[in-house]
């Protein structure tokens, strides 16, 4: 069985690219052999900044035949029928076979395909997957019509086994495979033959090549870390770096150099962003100061100097970049030491954050009002809040920001310290933004909580004021981050707070903008009807109110603000199943505690639904449930056909059986211990009690037909049921949980 080797040499691959196209090298080829009949045992992909790699081990030596019959139209069928099969088996008339059958005699084909040699099949496939190549930009060079990343220099294509190597006659465009690849560019540029894969990897290596990705990231770590080490130093982990850098280098050579002395007093962050951006430098930290003191460089060759050349021109290049990061910084402190940051941001009216939503000074102000609001529900003082959002998108007018923009929220943590401020406000500057995704850190101080949902909850309430909402995939605004955010904010920190009432008013705010109105006045009376929750029509009374408007005037705009405020509470609640799908807690449960009052309250809603989940993967909450939807069931039918509510009048004095006596005893016992449970949200407790119901529910049941032939034993039977349906009502809504 042989093995094959393909190798596309070429020009400099970008590094972001490599590992896709390994993945995607692989994918085409060992698809389009298996389609073709060839089988294989494994394979793997490789990739250096010059060549893409693949070997394929065990193939079938050629694929076998294939012998397939197919069924075709009757003999008396019209001639377009037949003629269409023909089309499509590749036959001629002659060629097929009448049978007789059911119906009469149908035209049978019979296709016969011989088996081809490997060699024939893999020089198709090849050829197919280097046109077809799914790069995401690619380039034409030269006169050729093939398009590639970087010009394609040559192809290496072997199947070999114990006969020896054959070359696959692989030609594409001016191109035709051969056994011979290159080294690396500077230190072993010629060409050489090989004959296998381990012939390869070993000439390769010999040729200043380390083929493995993962083997040069391993290399490159262990050699900083080192060099590090010895001078007491540590290297700052960054996996992106460590990925990227190896993918530039084909043998790569760890290089540590200093930082000058004018500019360790630097930000350690500038530094980083600064030496990782530009240079691709790791940032090398003294772990006794926190400063960042030097940097590591990866080559990409070996020199007679030991890199002393590389260095220097590196340190040169670098001294400039930091100069530019150093005047920044200090052009960017002056300003706030005279202006102040309310003084920096003054340039934000100038700035539009979406041609709907007004400049990003508006914004500020809305951010303001409702971090002034939102600090007493998250425990901070309202006064920190509103300096602290006042002040924390100033940095983006910044020098160092307007330069690297990654460094927002940061800088203005160190531009808030420098002017003065403090009790949690540079922090809020900083970490207003997060989390940004589900993995990031939450803030858990108040002032930071206060802003970052203010921040959070004017982006989700502005671009639903003006219906730009996610569609399907499409999310250009990252609302439903967005979402996810305010969820994680209110859970991280174990929180209370009715999101109806920031969203109402941060809905206010963005209409009181529109309408020239003072924010907080206006908003905050918008925010009133966030207490009526499902009563869109008060709702509506109280906007008009606020906004001292007829209903001529403003009655589209009211509905509109009305109807955005609840689809967007139905927003955080479809993004908290998906927050909570990996708890492993079901839509339906969740739907089961939305349809319960209080709603917006995430955390309550979110312990109402672990504790419904834990109850309802029990044994006893498994058999409740169907001891509930049994009752509903009997109960809604009977309702439904006596058009009347049995929901009063059950008496012990009309049991006749004791399964009967049972379960009124059971369900006094249940009501009693339930409500205090459920006044001190102790939803673990309720659905403990609730699981006392099962038993007496299963003989109820079992022993007990509820449409007697008594009218009066039936209605009473069926008032016992309601008083089982009224029993589980304030734990969660059972009947939209499924199964």
């Amino acid at each position: 069985m042989p093995d094959l080797l393909l190798e596309l040499f070429s020009e400099e691959i970008p590094a972001r690219m490599q590992a896709r196209a390994c993945a995607d090298l692989k994918k085409l080829v060992t698809d389009g052999l298996v389609e073709a009949g060839l089988t294989y045992a494994s394979a793997g992909a490789f990739s250096t900044p010059r060549r893409l790699v693949l070997t394929v081990e065990g193939l079938l030596a050629e694929s076998k035949p294939v012998r397939e019959e197919r069924k075709g139209p009757k003999a008396d069928a019209p001639d377009a029928a037949l003629q269409g099969f023909l089309r499509s088996t590749g036959l001629t008339k002659d060629q097929l076979e009448l049978r007789d059958d059911k119906k009469g005699q149908v035209y049978f084909a019979v296709i016969e395909k011989p088996g081809r040699a490997a060699a024939e099949i893999v020089a198709e496939v090849v050829e197919a997957t280097i046109r077809n190549f799914p790069w995401p930009k690619s380039m034409r060079w030269g006169a050729g019509a093939l398009r590639w990343v970087r010009p394609l220099q040559s192809i290496l294509c072997l199947l070999n086994d114990e006969a020896g190597a054959e070359v696959v006659p692989v030609t594409v465009d001016h191109l035709t495979a051969g056994n011979t690849t290159e080294g690396h560019r500077f230190m072993a540029p010629s060409r050489f033959a090989v004959s296998s894969f381990e012939d390869y990897r070993v000439k390769l290596r010999r040729a200043h090549v380390v083929l493995d990705a993962a083997e040069r990231e391993a290399a490159i770590w262990q050699d900083a870390q080192n060099q590090a080490f010895a001078q007491g130093l540590e290297i700052v982990p960054d996996a992106g770096l460590l990925a990227e850098v190896a993918g530039l280098v084909e043998w790569p050579v760890v290089l540590m150099g200093k930082i000058g002395e004018a500019f360790l007093g630097l930000p350690p962050e500038v530094l980083q962003t600064s030496m990782k951006e530009h240079q691709k430098f790791f940032s090398v930290r003294n772990p006794k100061t926190g400063r960042i003191e030097g940097f590591v460089t990866v080559a990409n060759r070996e020199t007679k100097d030991h890199g002393a050349t590389i260095l220097a021109g590196n340190n040169k290049v670098l001294s400039a970049r930091l100069s530019d990061a150093k005047f920044f910084w200090e052009n960017d402190l002056r300003m706030v030491k005279t202006a102040g940051l309310e003084g920096m941001g003054a340039g934000l009216a100038n700035v539009t954050f979406h041609n709907k939503l007004g400049s990003q000074a508006d914004r500020v102000k809305r951010i303001e009002a409702l971090a002034r609001e939102i600090a007493p529900m998250v425990g901070a003082k309202p006064d920190l809040a509103a300096e602290a959002a006042r002040i924390c998108k100033a940095d983006l007018q910044s020098a160092m920001v307007g330069e690297f923009p990654e460094l927002q929220g940061l800088m203005g943590r160190y531009y808030a310290q420098a002017a003065g401020h403090d009790d949690g406000v540079p922090e809020a500057c900083e970490m207003h933004y997060k989390p940004l995704g589900p993995t990031d850190d939450v803030p858990t101080d108040p002032v930071s909580v206060a802003v970052a949902l203010a921040d959070k909850i004017d982006t989700l309430t502005g671009f639903w004021a003006i219906d730009e909402k996610p569609t399907g995939s499409k999310d250009p605004y990252a609302l439903r981050r967005a979402a996810l955010g305010v969820i994680r904010l209110v859970l991280g920190n174990g929180v209370r707070i009715h999101v109806l009432n920031p969203t109402a008013f941060g809905v206010g705010c963005h209409a009181a903008t529109r309408q020239g109105f003072d924010i907080r006045d206006q908003a905050r009376q918008v925010a009133q009807f966030a207490a009526s929750i499902g009563e869109p029509v008060f709702a509506q009374k109280l906007l008009k109110e606020a906004f001292k408007a007829s209903e001529n005037e403003l009655s589209p705009e009211v509905g509109a603000l009305t109807a955005s405020i609840y689809d967007l509470l139905a927003f955080f609640h479809d993004r908290l199943k998906v927050f909570l799908k990996d708890e492993g807690i079901r839509h339906d449960i969740i739907d089961a505690c939305i349809a319960m009052p209080g709603n917006d309250d995430l955390t309550l809603l979110v312990n109402r639904a672990r504790a419904l989940n834990a109850f309802i993967q029990s044994e006893d909450g498994t058999n409740l449930l169907q001891g509930f939807k049994r009752a509903n069931n009997i109960l809604t039918q009977a309702e439904t056909k006596d058009g009347v509510e049995y929901s009063y009048g059950a008496d012990i004095k009309f049991a006749e059986t004791d399964a009967e006596r049972s379960l009124f005893a059971a369900l006094d016992a249940a009501e009693s211990s339930i409500a205090p449970a459920m006044a001190t949200e102790d939803f673990a407790g309720a659905m403990a009690e609730l699981a006392k119901l099962r038993a007496p529910i299963d003989a109820f049941f079992e022993t007990v037909q509820v449409n007697a032939d008594s009218e009066v034993i039936r209605r009473n039977r069926l008032n016992l049921l309601h008083r089982i349906r009224a029993a589980c009502a304030p734990v969660a809504d059972l009947t939209k949980i499924e199964g």
